[in-house]
């Protein structure tokens, strides 16, 4: 074995491969914990990270699709661009938010994370408020760059921190409560769009105005989150014994919790494991049409014929949609401990169903038209279930902070894909568009199935071997490939 790699023949690691927990417990006694005990415990955990949690993705996905809303309100007019280089921005975006994904990978298993999540909340935040200065396509484009830099990092941290706090079977609930910042985000900016484009002012347009104003918000969640949100359980504020307990809960995911020690031959494993292979294609595919739908919401429904005003109200329900299955998806797939099934009933309704009627609905049947392009909403919420995955099957710290940034480039590949696919030249139908959405979420689904057969036969691999418990290998920093008492939950 490496010299980075533990002892799995009993000895003790060197403190720096083992997780920070295990040090922790090394020096504490623990007292039993209740049933009482734990849900006071997991009640004052969630309102203390999950509503910061959902602040953030909110408006990561409200201030990434702000331009979105900005179109409608006579953004290109204004700062004199073209159809196609509005285009572009959607990609420069995603290009700078993939290209980050594993710098931003490294400094946040090194550095403190909620410090550098809300870190990076600040900037982004600072990008969105300097928007509003903005008069054309260099200073448009410069600071869409630097939005994508900073908002990277706001996914990859939602996901270990998920997995620092909760047991596998309560971490799809726990995602899609944070996740559903995506819908949250979808209502707020149609209502604000709507509101603002009551404003007549000849200082400020409106849109100047809304980038302002959620700048400024989202400072202000940064600098919270960098105040309140807890590193990890144990450099939190709990009671020194609700910090056993909330280490001791999460032993049974055999994830562990927090290394600062990078160790290269978990991401070389990372990238030679077929699971890393199977999810990263599933989320491109199901980010196709996500990416083209968070895009081009507005747009889509104004080429049906409504107005701008109109526009912006008809896109409140696609939010209501994207709540309502993001939560409902998170709570089915806790309740039974399952993620792949409710992944691939959501892709055939959300991108198939959704999809079909979007592209083959006759012009004049604006009721199908609008049906399906709030179906097409429920696609987003499968990818609470991905980062799911990869929360409760992925083991080693290092191999962790790697596969979130892979499923990350994954998510930006997706939609860097699927604004390109809406042409100038397709206007108004962009019916190639609408078509590639029914033709991305049909692979997603076959692949989803031959992830949920590989799952099943791993397991079935491992109970053969049977493995005896090695003490503490919980929290020894092994990778799931390492560990052989691990098993995928699919």
């Amino acid at each position: 074995m490496t010299a980075e790699k533990k002892d799995t023949e009993g000895q003790m690691p060197h403190s720096g491969d083992v997780d920070a927990a295990l040090e922790y417990l090394d020096h504490e006694t623990m007292t039993a914990m209740t049933e009482i005990d734990e849900k006071k415990l997991v009640r004052k955990i969630d309102w203390w990270i999950v509503p910061l949690m959902w602040a953030c993705y909110n408006l990561q996905y409200l201030d990434k699709t702000l331009i979105n809303y900005a179109n409608v309100m006579g953004l290109q007019e204004d700062t004199s661009i073209t159809g196609d280089q509005f285009s572009q921005l959607a990609l420069v975006f995603y290009v700078s938010y993939l290209a980050f994904e594993f710098p931003t990978g490294y400094l946040m298993q090194r550095l403190p994370t909620a410090k550098y999540l809300g870190a990076n909340v600040t900037l982004w935040g600072l990008m969105v408020a300097l928007t509003s200065a903005a008069h054309n396509w260099a200073a448009l484009v410069s600071l869409r760059v630097l939005l994508g830099c900073f908002e990277s990092a706001v996914a990859p941290a939602l996901i270990l921190i998920t997995s620092m706090w909760y047991r596998k079977s309560e971490q799809p609930a726990r995602v899609a409560f944070w996740y559903v910042g995506t819908g949250t985000g979808t209502i707020i900016g149609a209502l604000t769009s709507f509101g603002f484009q009551h404003y007549l002012g000849d200082q400020f347009t409106s849109w100047q105005i809304m980038f302002l104003l959620f700048g400024l918000i989202t400072i202000a969640v940064g600098i919270l989150v960098m105040v309140f949100m807890p590193d990890s359980p144990m450099s939190s504020k709990l009671s020194r014994e609700e910090k056993i307990w909330a280490i001791e809960r999460v032993r049974e995911n055999q994830t562990g919790i927090e290394n600062k020690h990078f160790k290269p031959y978990q991401v070389l494993e990372c990238f030679l494991d077929p699971q890393t292979w199977l999810l990263c294609l599933i989320t491109i595919a199901s980010s196709v049409p996500n990416g083209a739908v968070s895009s081009y919401q507005a747009t889509i429904i104004k080429g049906f014929g409504y107005t701008s005003k109109e526009t912006a109200l008809l896109s409140i329900p696609s939010g209501v949609v994207a709540c309502f299955s993001v939560i409902t998806s998170g709570v089915v797939a806790t309740k039974y401990n399952t993620r792949g099934p409710v992944a691939i009933v959501i892709i055939l309704i959300g991108g198939i169903l959704g999809g079909s009627l979007l592209a083959f609905s006759p012009s004049n049947n604006k009721g199908a038209l609008l049906t399906g392009n709030y179906l097409t909403n429920i696609i987003g919420s499968s990818l609470p279930l991905l980062y799911s995955y990869a929360a409760a099957n992925y083991a080693g710290h290092t191999k962790k902070v790697t596969m979130n940034a892979a499923l990350l480039m994954s998510f930006c590949l997706g939609n860097i894909i699927g604004p390109l696919t809406f042409r100038d030249a397709d206007k108004p139908n962009y019916l190639p568009a609408k078509i590639a959405i029914v033709a991305t979420s049909a692979a997603a689904v076959a692949l989803t199935a031959v992830l949920m057969a590989y799952y099943s036969w791993e397991n079935k691999r491992r109970d053969k071997l049977h493995v005896g418990h090695k003490e503490n290998s919980e929290f020894m920093d092994l990778t799931d490939k390492e560990n052989k008492e691990f098993r995928y939950r699919w």
